[in-house]
């Protein structure tokens, strides 16, 4: 009896992905029928169909894997009980031992960046923009396999225009486990030092915020990994200020600004260095501070350098697009402590340190510090 069917077991970074919505396109191109499934160390396939479409579709499936996939072993086992009905599907996820390996956050992309920028667009100033090429993975997870009922997005019930994009399979934005908009999502809370209220709402919290910087403020903002001290890179009061209340005598500080062309400013950039800085890592790069414009001198005290970052999160664009200049991003702690994740533990620690808070209302499962 010909086989005409296989399971075949797909290892690495193959969860929160969109993984299992390229198979699920793959194989109904190719006409196989079966089902795809997270387990607990891989994305499990079961397909049936003729051997050249079985091949046709892990050739398709190994050429265009998800940019942000990482496929480290294809185990595969024939069958030979009759294909299922129904064609392909994507089914639950079943629980089991070990772990899948899970991405850290990512850069937003160009997409969700322009969806949060357009005035028009239901997503318009919204903090919390994701879709499975950019986001929040490792910050958001309990446990694997990897589903929104295992992350601290389970709080959150997607609204009608959400849970349609989340169950289209035609869509970016399919089982994209953070997926939020502005009714159902995650929301931002600015406060004072003293926990009194200020502004609410995405669009009101990050105007109140940038307004305070501008100021000469030290705001604490919650990112989607742990909390960071912000101030203007420019002032030297501010500067002055965040480096007595953090008691870090020398350190430089790492700074973020809007872009590449902000950056040049007040570094020089290569070919290679800007290639970094624009990568989906968002790295912290090191620069030579020889560009025609300076920041303050309490930046990098004694240093020819200076080390710059580009927005990583839609908070952090929406923040710096309206500030337009650079800013210290340092970690919310004191010198030798951990960074804060919590709200209660920040609106604590951080109040020493930090004029106001800039809060959202998601938990943040693991801690994770700039890349």
């Amino acid at each position: 009896m010909p086989v005409r069917g296989e399971i075949i077991r797909v290892r690495g970074l193959v969860q929160g992905v969109g993984f299992r919505p390229t198979v699920w396109r793959l194989a109904t191109a190719c006409g196989l029928s079966g089902d795809v499934r997270n387990e607990g160390t891989a994305v499990l396939i079961r397909a049936w169909g003729p051997a050249p479409a079985r091949r046709r579709f892990l050739q398709r499936l190994h050429d265009e894997a998800p940019p942000l996939a990482g496929m480290d072993a294809v185990e595969r086992t024939p069958v030979f009980e009759p294909p299922p009905d129904g064609g392909f599907r994507i089914v639950a996820s079943e629980a089991g031992e070990g772990h899948a390996g899970i991405l850290p956050d990512t850069a937003a992309c160009a997409e969700c960046l322009a969806e949060s920028s357009a005035v028009q667009d239901r997503r318009f100033g919204y903090a919390f923009t994701n879709c499975t090429h950019c986001g929040p993975r490792l910050s958001i997870v309990h446990a694997t396999p990897y589903d929104r009922a295992r992350t601290s997005m389970a709080a959150f019930t997607m609204c009608t225009a959400c849970r349609a994009e989340y169950e289209d399979p035609a869509n970016r934005r399919f089982h994209a486990q953070p997926n939020a908009c502005p009714v159902c999502g995650p929301r931002l809370l600015l406060e004072d030092a003293c926990g009194t209220p200020l502004a609410t709402g995405n669009v009101d919290a990050i105007d109140a915020a940038c307004a305070l910087i501008h100021a000469g403020h030290i705001v604490a903002v919650k990112g989607i990994g742990g909390f960071h001290l912000m101030a203007d890179a420019c002032n030297p009061d501010a500067v002055t200020k965040l480096r007595r209340r953090k008691r870090r005598d020398e350190k430089p500080f790492a700074l973020m600004a809007p872009d590449v062309a902000t950056i040049e400013r007040y570094c020089t950039v290569g070919a290679g260095e800007r290639e970094l800085l624009e990568s989906r890592a968002a790295p912290i790069v090191i620069l030579s501070a020889s560009g025609p414009e300076r920041v303050a001198a309490g930046i990098a005290p004694g240093v020819r350098t200076l080390g710059f970052m580009l927005p990583y999160t839609p908070l952090h664009h929406l923040m710096l697009r309206q500030l337009a200049r650079p800013v210290v991003s340092t970690s919310g702690n004191t010198s030798d402590e951990p960074q804060c994740i919590d709200n209660d533990e920040a609106r604590a620690r951080l109040a020493p340190l930090a004029d106001h808070l800039l809060l959202h209302d998601r938990p943040i499962a693991n801690r994770v510090d700039d890349s």
